[in-house]
């Protein structure tokens, strides 16, 4: 299949289909698996903490495997890494169904489903901009698959719970496992509109040094309960090896080489701004989607089909605002969209709190989570089109790949402090929840804080950047 050769609605449903399947799954991996943590942490005979690891860490390894997952599919190809994505994918979530302790499922879920995504996301966006060639074309190509990504993140809590509530939680990974069969099945007539280029030039230093300081930023805090000496000196040894990361590529780029990301990226100050608003927009949702189940099923002792369902109220908030947020768009800058998400999002956490001593019942944190999910679903996409606005469209690719990396680092940061925050003390009901959440309240401030500093004319480009938090936007890649 060529891109003229997609000219038929039935071609593109065949076409799409599989690329917009990929994301689904995604998305709900991201959002299922806190539902489902007490009965984990049950049949594992394992803690809270340890389930909340497992999640970060799935997160983190896709963050920081983004950016070197995009540049590899130049060299062995998009169609390669889609499909081998799906295989270690698969892998992971067979793993993780069977997995008779923490171990294994941090090596399934974690490892294998993390690196499988970081190497099967860029490939989705990609191809189908290799192969929509008019921006219309595009644009409601990226609109189904971002669709998809929206139902994926916006199910997960709901069918996590059902199947963990109906079967057993390793029940969710073989779901995920079949899915993963019916994509590779489904992609088997994609082909590759561009050769695959195995001399060009890979900067694995680059990629070494800015993963393993991520990582080391997401693992100290991890530590916080456990060991603050450990938590500081990975932290220090995080900074320390972002700081080496910059100075290497740029002392590469003097040199006249080919560097992971060129830092002319980082030099632009409205992206700086933008990409700021990603990370805690990132941040708020992710955090929100595990302090806020986990503490229905420790503290209050609802089943994971109450918890997602009373969840679904923040994913269909996102789901609604973000499909206003063209005709949003065309009314008011960027940045009284994102500022006002902020705002909302920050109104919806201090519902949460306001009703956590009024009411015991488990509708009484519908209210805020709708709000929550509103606030967020009407700024993540402008902020997206703040950043992509910033640079030419040779710098596309590039700016892509890091702007996915900081969302999904901003994820990471969720579960990583305002989890940790929650599990540190989950005895104490709803005190350790509280401070989560005022935690998440007071990130919620600083991203308007950036916001309000954005130019008022910023990012009035549109782009096809889809809500889901694993995809990059549609880029504009280099032949």
């Amino acid at each position: 299949m060529t891109a003229a050769a997609i000219t038929s609605a039935a071609e593109r449903r065949r076409f799409l289909l599989p690329l917009a399947l990929a994301q689904f799954i995604c998305s709900f991996a991201g959002s299922n698996m806190s539902v489902m943590i007490n009965d984990i942490t049950e049949d594992l005979d394992t803690t809270v903490a340890g389930v909340q690891a497992c999640i970060t860490l799935f997160l983190l390894i896709m963050a920081v495997l983004m950016i070197p997952g995009s540049k590899l599919t130049e060299r062995w190809g998009r169609k390669r890494c889609f499909t081998a994505g799906l295989v270690l994918y698969g892998i992971g979530a067979l793993l993780s169904a069977v997995s008779p302790g923490l171990g294994v499922l941090i090596l399934g879920n974690s490892v294998f489903e993390g690196v499988g995504t970081a190497l099967l996301i860029p490939p989705v966006y990609i191809l189908t901009t290799l192969h929509f060639g008019d921006l219309t074309s595009r644009a409601r190509a990226f609109g189904v698959i971002s669709a998809l990504g929206g139902i994926g993140a916006a199910a997960g809590p709901l069918i996590g719970g059902v199947i963990a509530e109906g079967i057993s939680w390793r029940a969710a990974f073989v779901f995920q496992a079949a899915v993963v069969a019916a994509i590779v099945l489904l992609s088997r007539r994609i082909e590759d509109p561009m050769p695959a280029d195995p001399t060009r030039p890979f900067d694995a230093a680059g990629a070494i040094l800015s993963s393993v300081g991520m990582f080391c930023l997401v693992f100290g805090l991890l530590q916080a309960d456990n060991n603050v000496t450990l938590m500081a000196a990975f932290l220090l040894a995080g900074v320390a090896l972002l700081t080496w990361f910059y100075v290497y590529i740029r002392g590469r780029e003097r040199a006249g080489k080919e560097a992971l990301l060129p830092t002319r990226l980082f030099r632009n100050r409205t992206s700086n701004l933008g990409l700021a608003t990603q990370n805690i927009q990132w941040l708020l949702l992710m955090g929100t989607m595990f302090v806020v189940p986990v503490f229905l099923q420790e503290v209050r002792g609802y089943n994971p089909i109450q918890t997602g369902v009373v969840f679904t109220a923040a994913t269909l908030g996102v789901l609604v605002s973000s499909l206003a947020a063209e005709r949003l768009a065309k009314r008011r800058s960027q940045r009284t969209l994102i500022m006002a998400g902020f705002v909302t999002a920050a109104a919806g956490i201090g519902l949460l709190l306001a009703l956590l001593a009024v009411s015991v019942r488990v509708i009484a944190f519908a209210p805020g989570l709708l709000l929550i999910g509103l606030g967020l679903g009407v700024m993540l996409t402008p902020s997206v089109n703040v950043v992509q606005s910033s640079f030419p469209a040779q710098d596309q690719d590039e700016i892509s790949g890091l702007s996915r990396s900081v969302s999904n680092l901003g994820s990471s940061f969720g579960t990583a402090i305002a989890g940790t925050i929650l599990v540190s003390d989950l005895a104490s009901g709803d005190t350790t929840y509280a401070i989560a959440m005022a935690v998440l309240a007071a990130f919620a401030l600083i991203g308007l804080a950036a916001a309000a500093r954005l130019p008022r004319s910023s990012g009035q480009r549109a782009t096809t950047d889809p809500i889901a938090p694993h995809a990059p936007p549609a880029a504009v890649q280099r032949g």
